[in-house]
């Protein structure tokens, strides 16, 4: 396993990380879930990702149930939890990133993962209607009581993130340290483009999730659609709708017939073309069945097949390279 700094701050993240978004508490059973861990962790994995809204807390009361049944060094791996969407309730400050509701949240998810403290803690989402300064100094409160260690964004934009660190800077806190983007062949704007000024301003780091775009980047959709994944569950019906076109689903099949040509799955060599981003910290896998986990756990050997030849085909094909402003 390879392991990155998490931007420019001290903590080093396994390249591969695990994320349980979908599956754990919901699309597979739970002793699955455990072989799942096991495996990753076996192979060097040390970031495990959370959140309060995946299957409404159920995510992490199985993530935590394993933990303390593994009793793993708690300086070997990190967990996280992310704060926004709520775990399923609906009245007033069951959600966003008040102040309330971020001290509340995290104090839930401590209780769920069963653990002293998480290490990294996401807003997942922007909230327009608390001022961006009270989430800062709540974040940094978690930090000053040792329930979080660094904290950071999911889905923001380059000014909201930066708008963050305006405001941590004005009272001497600490701003966000990571971002978690989509980010895959198809999905590259904000991570190529949007952020390349934070990167050099801020450090920020990474921990992308999607990188086989909901499963389009591998064999599973290219004949037809299979019952039994992510995208067939009714929940996932607006996934499906936004992700599964058929322009990418041939790109796809082309992509497949690149990968079969140089002697590599298309998963594997996905995985790779991001982790070939200097700027991506560590990317989140998901799997639902052993076996996906266990091949994708070796995209690490797959990086030597980006060439820059293969790298030209992969952009030819995907003709998704985001425009760059002129300045």
């Amino acid at each position: 396993m390879e392991y990155r700094y998490l931007g420019k701050s001290g903590l080093q993240v396994s390249a591969l990380s695990l994320g349980s978004w979908v599956t754990f508490g919901n699309q597979i059973g739970d002793d699955v879930a455990e072989r799942l861990m096991d495996i990753a962790y076996e192979h060097g994995v040390n970031f495990f990702d959370n959140a309060e809204v995946y299957a409404h807390g159920k995510s992490e009361i199985v993530m935590g149930k394993i933990l303390e049944k593994k009793n793993w060094d708690r300086s070997s791996y990190l967990v996280s939890s992310k704060a926004f969407f709520g775990d399923g309730g609906r009245l007033p400050n069951q959600r966003g990133l008040s102040r309330k509701h971020l001290f509340e949240a995290c104090d839930a998810a401590l209780q769920r993962l069963q653990v002293d403290y998480l290490d990294l803690y996401f807003c997942h989402r922007p909230d327009k209607n608390t001022p961006i300064s009270e989430t800062v100094w709540a974040m940094n409160h978690l930090m000053q009581q040792g329930k979080i260690l660094y904290w950071g964004t999911s889905e923001w934009s380059a000014q909201e993130i930066t708008a963050a660190h305006a405001a941590a800077e004005k009272y001497s806190l600490i701003g966000p340290v990571m971002e978690q983007p989509q980010y895959n062949m198809f999905h590259r704007d904000k991570v190529e483009v949007e952020y390349e000024q934070i990167y050099k301003t801020y450090g920020l780091g990474t921990t992308i999730w999607s990188p086989l775009a909901s499963g389009i980047l591998t064999k599973k959709y290219v004949d037809k659609f299979p019952e039994g994944t992510r995208l067939s569950r009714a929940e996932m019906s607006w996934l499906k709708e936004r992700e599964l076109t058929e322009e990418r689903l041939d790109k796809s099949r082309q992509l497949n017939a690149l990968a079969d040509e140089i002697g590599v799955s298309l998963p594997k060599l996905a995985i790779a073309w991001c982790l070939h981003n200097p700027n991506v910290s560590t990317v989140i896998l998901g799997a639902s069945k052993v076996h996906q986990l266990e091949e994708t756990l070796t995209s690490l050997d797959a990086m030597s097949y980006l060439t820059a030849d293969v790298v030209e085909k992969i952009e030819e094909i995907t003709a998704s390279q985001p425009a760059r402003p002129d300045y």
